[in-house]
């Protein structure tokens, strides 16, 4: 999760491991992936990053300026976050290229060991998150017009780890939302209780979550003569991962965790308190995209997807209790509301 703050020169956040160094010289391998005839003018601290260190790169080549945006990583798990997000940027670029900014390259240096890079087409920004009517009609298009990949078409998930910060999100491929959506959620839950510790209200939840609120919510969305088609999603659209491009004014979108999920997934993040992407983008959104039916669903669909999202954030900020108990209270909220499950609805 980083930010690029449009000119600014910002300190960098010293959580990280990485070693200053990465980003005050440019690394030979750096310069491999370069235009032969590049001729670096300079390297700068750019932007501001909680695990990892970024700069603008400035070059010259055939009399006409040229700027990067480099983005370093350390140790495994490091490269592991690098070659993901250049692979999700990939795609998402492939689909719209005016919305993300290109992917040079990824790769190791040489000269740090354990030290990994991102390259990316440099956008200067205004500082601004695009308004809903603009944002939320991009990111219909994304959803709309994203191409699966190839033998994995109308499946869910993806054949690259996504990660949220620093946690790691093994997907894999469903034949269904509701299947996917289950099992990965799962997993998820394993690994808040290993990063926040035991807790017992969440233990006590976890069979009518599983058993009763995602088959309500999610099964019908593809029971009934209903489908869905998977979507690639940005997966981590908040107000940090997304800017107006000072030059043309149109939306950028950064820091891809993409995968092929359920549209509506998108906007779970949408519904937390302290994302300024919030509840005037859903509107805008459903503008241009209907709600899947059941319609009457897609509000508490929307509390089940931000519940996932409170998971993920426990994961990550596991020494803030704030986000557990969002966690428990939105588990409760659906628990309380949906006692008798997808067969209380299919009978009614």
């Amino acid at each position: 999760m980083s930010v690029n703050m449009g000119d600014q020169e910002i300190e960098q956040n010293t959580q990280t491991e990485v070693p200053v160094g990465a980003i005050q010289t440019v690394d030979p391998e750096i310069l491999t992936k370069l235009p032969i005839g590049t001729r670096v003018l300079g390297i700068t601290a750019h932007g501001v990053s909680l695990w990892t260190r970024t700069a603008r790169i400035d070059v010259e080549r055939d009399g006409r300026r040229k700027a990067y945006f480099l983005k370093t990583s350390s140790g495994d798990l490091g490269r592991e976050m690098t070659s993901s997000e250049f692979q999700c940027m990939t795609k998402l670029r492939a689909v719209m290229p005016d919305l993300v900014p290109e992917p040079i390259a990824w790769g190791s240096y040489a000269a740090i060991p354990n030290v990994h890079f991102l390259l990316c087409e440099f956008r200067r920004m205004s500082g601004n998150v695009p308004p809903p009517e603009i944002l939320a009609k991009k990111i219909v298009e994304l959803h709309r017009t994203s191409d699966h990949d190839g033998d994995k078409k109308e499946r869910f998930g993806s054949n690259v780890p996504t990660f949220h910060g620093n946690a790691r999100v093994e997907h894999g491929w469903s034949d269904t939302w509701e299947e996917y959506f289950a099992r990965t959620t799962r997993v998820l839950f394993d690994l808040e209780q290993d990063a926040q510790g035991p807790n017992d209200e969440i233990e006590q939840m976890i069979a009518p979550f599983f058993e009763k609120v995602i088959p309500r919510l999610l099964r019908p969305l593809e029971t009934g003569g209903r489908s869905i088609q998977p979507s690639l999603i940005h997966g981590d659209l908040w107000h940090g991962n997304a800017e107006t491009d000072a030059e043309t004014g149109l939306p950028i979108i950064f820091d891809a965790a993409s995968y092929y999920a359920h549209n509506e997934y998108e906007l779970g993040v949408w519904r937390q308190p302290w994302n300024n992407i919030g509840t005037a983008y859903r509107e805008e959104y459903h503008k241009h995209f209907p709600k899947s039916p059941p319609e009457e669903d897609c509000d508490d669909r929307n509390a089940l997807y931000a519940v996932r999202v409170n998971i993920l954030d426990s994961i990550l900020y596991k020494d803030d209790p704030g986000y557990r108990r969002m966690l428990i209270s939105g588990m409760r909220e659906l628990i309380d509301k949906f006692p008798g499950g997808f067969e209380e609805w299919e009978t009614s």
